[in-house]
């Protein structure tokens, strides 16, 4: 007997939309996403499409009006819950726009529930485009079937995000720590990793003296900033996050 194919089939296209979802509403679409569906995919009237909300869950909408510029689409049926990812916040000195790019776009498939850049003695980059990098979350979530989007706060200063941090903090320090395994514990966490250069010794040092910091070993070899941070986010995923 043959195998009954899954519904809704993975292959429509998903869109993150900026307006609450449930059964019957009806969605229009921004220019650049009925443009997508319409002339690029060219589906019309009746085509099927998987839209999410970040809020609740992903939902099967159908396209109930289809024109030049505009495309309407009414929402049929809940096809998945909203996701339950780990309450882990990635915090990351911001590096070269390209590099922040890739970091977050990753970042973001691997599952991390908030982004904090979190600016250094050694930052070099004057200015984070938190709006540019939420499009790139977008896309990622788009793309990895997450319901959820991760937030991304405003840039803060070390000193800051010390203060203001209560959850255990996981330093990847480049001169040594714990490995991953002993270190990595299931529950709120936040991974902090740091610029091109690594840390000054007196932020190092400060790092270190946070009640709930522990230093994590990313092994043998000096990593370029935006690896580590995805490296530590996946050692964590794996030992005390939902790779489990």
């Amino acid at each position: 007997m043959p195998a009954v194919p899954a519904w809704p089939p993975k292959s429509l296209p998903r869109l993150f939309v900026r307006v609450p979802l449930a059964q019957g509403n009806l969605v229009d679409l921004d220019p650049g996403q009925a443009n997508y569906l319409g002339n690029v995919l060219r589906l019309g009237t009746g085509a099927g499409a998987l839209l999410f909300d970040g809020a609740s869950g992903e939902w099967l909408a159908r396209i109930s009006e289809a024109g030049r510029r505009r495309m309407t689409l009414v929402v049929e049926e809940r096809t998945r819950e909203v996701e339950r990812v780990p309450d882990l916040t990635l915090a990351f000195a911001p590096v070269k726009r390209a590099q922040v790019d890739w970091l977050v776009e990753k970042a973001t498939e691997l599952g991390v529930s908030r982004l904090q850049p979190v600016v250094t003695q050694r930052t070099i980059v004057e200015r984070v485009k938190l709006e540019r990098l939420q499009s790139i979350a977008i896309e990622a979530a788009e793309q990895c079937r997450r319901t959820l989007l991760p937030a991304l706060v405003e840039p803060v200063s070390l000193p800051a995000f010390l203060g203001g941090i209560d959850a255990p903090l996981y330093f990847a320090d480049e001169t040594g720590g714990e490995p991953p395994r002993s270190a990595f514990q299931p529950g709120p966490g936040a991974i902090l990793t740091g610029p091109e250069g690594g840390f000054t010794d007196e932020e190092r040092a400060a790092i270190r003296a946070h009640p709930s910091a522990r230093a994590v070993s990313l092994g043998p070899r000096i990593l370029r900033a935006e690896t580590a941070a995805l490296a530590a986010v996946a050692a964590y995923m794996a030992l005390a996050g939902d790779w489990r």
